[in-house]
């Protein structure tokens, strides 16, 4: 009987129940997940130890990633019989990888090369067995359609890249946690529009997985850090989505965001994506160094060494990207060059104008001084 009823139920006839659903599972396995890590943590000396490039004076556990990949775990193998499995299983397997990379890396330490290799297998699974791919351009810079083996190189690199940009910018206090908050429900969004399901569930879900982690992770006591277990599974699921939001609307021509995927899809990832070319630019450029040499030239540090809190920046932060998002949405009608270099100007400007505004307080205060001491 529960067979047939089940055989019946389409989720996207009750999506806000369905969401809200796939919400508490997740926030509640998150919630009662971290004081079993917090107290092996603390027993097993699992700490964080500050080191000349931190931002912080304590020792900190960074498992915090557990809790978030636990949570998802248990959303696609309970709500997962009713969405596209084959996807869902696939996806977990990935994450799986990713996980294990990552928690062996917070515990021990692990290869950059190893997980180059651990995140390109995972991009793989995905790749080769749903061929979940950026099939093209959308007409961008005059093209429309890649070549196979060109569509799959490009969308190893997308999830590389996206991987790793969220990994570099876990330097403050929220931040990481938060942009990927957003992220999440700018995506649960538009595949609501788009009626996949499957992936605004996922999307919902991360939600739910990351409210107990900010709550610690913006705490003075008992805090915790994601970890590379974190955000490399959290990178690998913003990456999946930007992959599946794009391919998805290249296939149907009839998708409402047929003439904008790529362009929404960079606003929603705009700042680890710009933090990251950025730090690279300055590292080769300026200080003639390696671009994987670490440093504190990221925009968090800026806002940091300006005198923002932790708090301050993550909020700033996040919400240029919001207004980078909705703006996005707002010209997705506008011919596809034009919305790249509205965002691409916008962007900058929105997280630039802070710095141009202190450099000219600051030059104006050291004139007045100047004046004063004639």
């Amino acid at each position: 009987m529960i067979q047939e009823l089940l055989s019946y139920f389409d989720p996207l006839d009750h999506v806000v129940i369905w969401l809200f659903l796939a919400f508490l599972i997740a926030l509640f396995v998150s919630f009662n997940t971290f004081p079993a890590i917090f107290m092996i943590a603390v027993k097993k000396q699992l700490m964080d130890e500050p080191g000349s490039r931190s931002v912080h004076s304590k020792r900190t556990p960074t498992l915090g990633g557990i809790a978030i990949f636990m949570s998802l775990v248990v959303v696609i193998t309970t709500l997962g019989g009713l969405l596209n499995t084959k996807l869902l299983l696939l996806l977990l397997g990935g994450m799986t990888i990713l996980f294990f990379l990552g928690l062996k890396d917070d515990l021990l330490v692990l290869s950059p090369r190893k997980k180059f290799l651990g995140q390109l297998m995972a991009a793989l699974v995905l790749i080769i067995f749903t061929d979940t791919r950026i099939i093209g351009f959308f007409g961008l810079f005059g093209i429309t359609t890649l070549p196979y083996w060109v569509s799959v190189a490009f969308t190893l690199f997308v999830y590389v890249l996206i991987i790793n940009a969220y990994n570099l910018i876990d330097g403050v206090d929220g931040l990481a946690g938060s942009l990927a908050l957003f992220a999440c429900a700018a995506f649960a969004y538009v595949f609501l529009k788009t009626q996949d399901i499957s992936m605004a569930t996922i999307a919902v879900a991360t939600i739910g997985s990351l409210i107990p982690f900010l709550r610690l992770n913006f705490a003075k006591k008992r805090k915790i850090f994601m970890g590379d277990t974190g955000s490399m599974v959290i990178g690998f699921l913003l990456s999946f989505f930007v992959v599946r939001f794009i391919g998805d609307a290249q296939i149907y021509r009839t998708s409402i965001f047929y003439n904008s995927a790529p362009v929404l899809a960079l606003a929603i990832v705009f700042f680890p994506l710009l933090d990251t070319f950025r730090v690279f630019f300055i590292r080769v450029v300026f200080h003639r160094k390696s671009p994987f040499h670490a440093d504190q030239n990221h925009l968090h540090h800026g806002f940091l060494k300006m005198g923002y809190s932790h708090v301050q920046t993550t909020v700033c932060i996040v919400i240029i990207n919001v207004i980078l998002f909705v703006l996005a949405v707002w010209f997705k009608d506008f011919e596809i060059h034009l919305q790249l270099i509205l965002l691409l100007c916008i962007g900058t400007i929105l997280y630039s104008i802070v710095f141009v505004y202190h450099w000219l307080l600051n030059t104006k205060s050291k004139s007045d001084l100047a004046e004063e001491t004639r």
